[in-house]
């Protein structure tokens, strides 16, 4: 059974931000238009539906009229252990690019490795992983 699917709601710029989501983390994306879905909440080119399927999952669309957009307090999206350390760490350099470095991904007294980085579109980040046996 697949657990809960982050699904975020853009200000304008799902289009960028899926793809820059699909280009960190590889995947497959969908994107519909509103005019896709026959949608008048919005304008015709905006993402009315996107889809990001591949090792690292997220969904999200242009808002409509009435909705509010990202805004995350107290949440972040975890990869701890999602990948090899090196794989994590391409991630971690991709997602600060034009983001805000919480803080860097590396080794920590207890021993693990990780960080926290809010990426340009607004996400916050858990990156890591555990010492190799």
């Amino acid at each position: 059974m697949a657990g809960p699917q982050v699904y975020v709601f853009f200000p304008g710029t799902a289009r960028e931000a899926l793809n820059f989501y699909a280009d960190v983390f590889g995947g497959e994306l969908s994107l519909h238009t509103y005019e896709d879905f026959g949608r008048s909440d919005g304008p015709p080119e905006a993402v009315a539906h996107g889809v990001l399927n591949g090792v690292v999952a997220l969904a999200g669309s242009d808002a409509a009229e009435g909705h509010t957009t990202v805004r995350l307090e107290g949440i972040m999206l975890s990869l701890l252990g999602t990948a090899e350390p090196a794989v994590l760490h391409e991630w971690f350099d991709k997602l600060s690019v034009g983001g805000s470095v919480l803080d860097p991904l590396s080794s920590k007294p207890w021993g693990a490795s990780d960080g926290q980085v809010i990426d340009r579109h607004g996400l916050h980040w858990l990156v890591g992983y555990e010492p190799a046996a």
